[in-house]
């Protein structure tokens, strides 16, 4: 077989989409853990950080040639996994152009797991309005306020943070998202690892608990941000 038929095959778009999926994972982990600290302007760690730690982790990720370099994989890769996801979608549903005699429900596999187009279209449009919000203003707009600390001027995303966030729809908005993504990570996180070839009766119950983690964990610590800049939490 052909790499070409390979990549166009369902077993290649499904490869595909792990291989990505793995890639946005690892994103994730990056992602949340720069938007964390935000956090360190809680009064148990530092009431005076004023959004100092996240501006300037978000700087150096924003200015660092490997980082911006990595950025273009990132939203090929991020591309590539929407269009083969829709195109998958496309083809389970005209397979199932008629429906099953007997509708399993959730004893045939979690909702979740069957809606993963609906959930991954959700979370395009809050990745829509994120990237409106935040990453066109730093790179093309150049609408941020700045901010300096010991001479070197950055943006303010903390104080951008705060203006976005101080509208309650927008919170909604984005906690929704966060809940469509944890849902998509419940099924994601585990299909990824199988489709690469990671999957082992030893290995299997420990990617279920990463998993379940996973997308427990890095979904709420999102939706922590937008709610606890809206409550004042924070700043």
């Amino acid at each position: 077989m052909k790499w070409s038929d390979f990549f166009t095959s369902s077993v290649g778009k499904k490869f595909v989409m792990g291989l990505t999926g793995l890639f946005l994972i690892s994103f994730l982990i990056v992602h949340v853990g720069i938007n964390a600290c935000i956090f360190a302007d809680l009064p148990i760690f530092n009431a005076d950080d004023n959004g100092t730690m996240f501006n300037k982790a978000a700087h150096f990720m924003g200015s660092t040639v490997v980082i911006r370099i990595m950025e273009i994989g990132l939203f090929a890769g991020l591309l590539l996994h929407i269009v083969q996801g829709f195109m998958l979608e496309a083809k389970n549903r005209s397979a199932r152009a008629v429906g099953y005699e007997v509708n399993l429900g959730n004893r045939g596999s979690k909702w979740y797991s069957r809606a993963m187009g609906l959930l991954g279209t959700l979370i395009l449009l809050f990745l829509v309005l994120h990237l409106a919000h935040f990453w066109t203003k730093a790179r093309f707009t150049h609408t941020l306020a700045p901010v300096a600390y010991n001479g070197v001027e950055m943006h303010d995303m903390f104080g951008e943070m705060k203006i976005v966030f101080s509208q309650l729809w927008v919170v909604i908005v984005y906690v929704l998202g966060c809940i469509s993504l944890g849902y998509h990570l419940a099924h994601g996180f585990q299909s990824a690892f199988r489709t690469v070839g990671v999957h082992n009766k030893k290995y299997n119950v420990l990617l279920e608990s990463l998993g379940l983690g996973f997308s427990i964990l890095v979904p709420l610590l999102f939706a922590l941000m937008p709610i606890a800049m809206y409550l004042g939490w924070v700043a």
